[in-house]
């Protein structure tokens, strides 16, 4: 299965955003963020392993940009518990690292 959602969107109350909650820990094994200038290949990147990973019977849900309707913003595989995402502005995404016991 291969399903497509946009995270953030324009409203008449101005820019909803939905990307602090598209992967949690509880999700995920491994969370890859992308970071790179405008046209470097992030997206592509993305595209080419959900493609992948389809061709491999993976399920892929994809995050479309909603400032540009063929880039992707980020990728979750849910049976391998593995997501990709553009770490670049306007959707910064930053590690947080946690101490275990």
């Amino acid at each position: 299965m291969n399903l497509s959602y946009f995270l953030g969107a324009n409203s008449y109350r101005g820019f909803y955003s939905l990307y602090d909650d598209f992967v949690s820990a509880p999700m995920i094994d491994r969370l890859y963020i992308i970071k790179g200038g405008a046209g470097c290949g992030k997206s592509s990147f993305m595209k080419t392993i959900a493609d992948a990973a389809n061709e491999a019977g993976q399920d892929v849900e994809r995050i479309i940009c909603s400032g540009d309707p063929d880039s992707l913003d980020g990728i979750f595989i849910p049976g391998l518990r593995i997501a990709y995402v553009d770490g670049t502005a306007p959707h910064a995404a930053v590690p947080i690292t946690s101490k275990k016991a």
